[in-house]
């Protein structure tokens, strides 16, 4: 399959099947056989009595579809942000970088998908806890079999500049996009017509040249990749409002109250069935939007130079003044940007049959090579759950859980509704004999350790004999000094924290 080439796209992201050419046919004229060719219109004309026959040939303007080309779209990752709805998570990490289904980092969603769609410019923007990010874009894109051919990973760190207005870090992500327009003017970047925008923290898998071809079919000056949504969770979204052709009419950011009702719609016009549009009557935005690469700077630069956010400002005030369109996205996404969708994603990825996966041979999601040997199992159970590479079970049981990598498990072990982020090194046995014998606690969890509903993360020590439960159901706690937090019920044990023996939380 060539990967550059694009499907010819409805609106609202429908595919259509079918060739966007005449057909062609065959005229029989005595004993010729005449092809009409695309572009020209034919008509016979015969004399009255039947026996001369003659052809006149008139020249139409042809239809020819503008397909848009990967090497001239750009897409921009957002990775910046502080990451408040994930912490403690992000204590020390920018959210990009926190670990997803065992061995991948967020980030990596995004860059497969611009990879898989032959999109080879990349930036990547980034301000709060970047280290940790930094290293893993080094480690996994910058020279390790990924190819960009002509194009390129830059990462943009934020940095202060001269003037007022460079002693400011990132103020949202519109300003964050502002800040680096200058990248544009660049002679490398001078084919650019498209930029794509995209959060670091959403889990899903798209083809963003279908996504951009579609915004280039509608001549829109902006598209905004948007999903349809229930009660539960329309307010933590941008909704929108469209009309018959999928123009986007109204745009809210995350509405409360009589507001959020006022953006109630009827989403069987995006084909749900009466039963699911009842379930899911908003259309919300995914943070996910494709510019024109004029109007982007327009709109940063000049029309709403002090606008910092796309979500809240642009999006809703481009509305009323540009062609704003709207494309349904029709498989999984989830914006895991809080704890407990976090933790529900991550779970929901050993059911047997997964609304995502990370494995397809065709679009896979990269991450860093790590070299790691095979996971070695001394008689466990283990159910429904995925377990990492380099990883030692012993004697363990582990259900509905998700194990990361290098996680060492002793002996009497239960894992239930976890998920273990796992650990960045190595101990030897002769470090655990050593520790232990010194009445330290070793990297992993200890013997006949009971732990369910719990998120640990890397390089945790949890001893022997502990019992993780939050029986009494407490939804929020925090205990830094005990190694741990509680978000939405969640019990999170703390990067490198330390769990004494017999601990109960």
């Amino acid at each position: 399959m060539d990967c550059c080439s694009a499907p010819l796209n409805g609106f609202f992201g429908e595919r259509l099947r079918g060739r966007n050419d005449y057909m062609v046919k065959s005229f029989k004229l005595g004993k010729r056989v005449r092809k009409i060719k695309p572009g020209v219109s034919f008509s016979v004309l015969t004399s009255n009595n039947g026996i001369d026959t003659n052809t006149m040939s008139i020249r139409v303007p042809s239809l020819e579809r503008n397909t848009a080309k990967p090497k001239n779209v750009a897409a921009i990752i957002l990775g910046g942000g502080a990451g408040t709805q994930l912490f403690p998570l992000t204590r020390r990490s920018a959210t990009p970088a926190v670990p997803v289904g065992g061995c991948y980092r967020l980030i990596d969603i995004p860059m497969s998908n611009c990879i898989n769609s032959c999109i080879n410019k990349i930036f990547v923007l980034t301000q709060f806890n970047s280290a940790s990010l930094n290293r893993h874009l080094a480690r996994t894109y910058f020279g390790n079999g990924v190819n960009f051919g002509d194009g390129f990973v830059e990462v943009l760190a934020a940095t202060q500049t001269p003037g007022e207005a460079g002693m400011n870090w990132f103020q949202g992500t519109a300003d964050a996009v502002r800040q680096f327009t200058w990248v544009f003017e660049d002679v490398k970047n001078k084919d650019i017509e498209n930029v794509l925008i995209l959060s670091g923290d959403h889990l899903y898998r798209m083809d963003y040249m279908d996504f951009v071809q579609n915004h280039v079919d509608r001549n829109a000056d902006i598209t905004v990749s948007c999903v349809p949504v229930g009660d539960s969770r329309a307010t933590d979204y941008g909704l929108m409002k469209i009309d018959n052709l999928g123009q986007v009419v109204q745009f809210a950011e995350k509405p409360r109250g009589a507001d959020l009702e006022a953006m109630k719609v009827d989403t069987t016009l995006l084909g749900l069935s009466p039963e699911d549009a009842a379930k899911s009557p908003y259309i919300a935005s995914m943070g996910v939007y494709v510019f024109k690469k004029d109007i982007l700077l327009k709109l940063l630069r000049w029309r709403y130079p002090t606008s910092n956010d796309f979500g809240s400002e642009i999006i809703p005030s481009a509305v009323t003044e540009h062609n704003v369109q709207a494309y349904l996205f029709r498989d999984y996404w989830d914006d895991i940007g809080t704890i407990k969708s976090f933790y529900d994603a991550n779970l929901a990825l050993t059911d047997e049959v997964p609304k995502f996966e990370f494995y397809d041979p065709k679009k896979p999601i990269f991450t860093s090579p790590r070299f790691l040997p095979p996971t070695k199992f001394e008689r466990s159970r283990i159910k429904d759950a995925l377990i990492s590479h380099g990883c030692f079970l012993q004697e363990c049981n582990v259900i509905h859980s998700v194990v990361g990598e290098r996680s060492r498990l002793d002996s009497g072990v239960e894992l239930k509704d976890t998920l273990m982020l796992g650990a960045d090194y190595y101990q030897t046995e002769s470090e655990i004999a050593s520790l232990s014998a010194e009445g330290k606690v070793p990297i992993g969890v200890g013997r006949n350790s009971k732990i369910i509903n719990c998120i640990i993360d890397k390089n945790a020590k949890i001893g022997s004999n502990v019992i993780i439960a939050n029986k009494e159901g407490v939804q929020e706690a925090d205990r830094p000094e005990e190694g741990f937090y509680i978000r939405s019920g969640i019990t999170i044990i703390l990067e490198n924290a330390t769990i004494k023996d017999g601990t109960v939380i």
